[in-house]
């Protein structure tokens, strides 16, 4: 796959866009109650739920990229540019 082409298979791409929606939710959750004054511990338990759902977006996103993208460039021999592409990013994603 060419950088920058999602190219991911409909199921896939249809599971993300419902993370990040859900991600969105509790985030709006979060301003929300950060506005009305609630109780910290439980806007601490959105956020959390925030960091969930993104890091289960990343999650999702690396496996694919490795599965097909990275697959694909090492069978047209351009495999390490990928992988250290790869590992460069998940210096960004420590967290999830």
């Amino acid at each position: 796959m060419k950088k920058g082409s999602l190219g991911f298979e409909p199921k896939l791409k249809e599971t993300i866009l419902q993370r990040l929606r859900t991600a969105v939710g509790h985030l709006s959750a979060v301003e929300r109650m950060v506005e009305g004054e609630e109780y910290c511990t439980d806007i601490l338990k959105q956020i959390a739920a925030v960091q969930a759902s993104l890091s289960k977006i990343a999650y999702a996103l690396s496996d694919a990229h490795m599965k097909h993208c990275v697959r694909e460039a090492i069978e047209e021999g351009k495999g390490e540019e990928k992988v250290e592409e790869m590992l460069e990013t998940l210096k960004y994603l420590k967290h999830f």
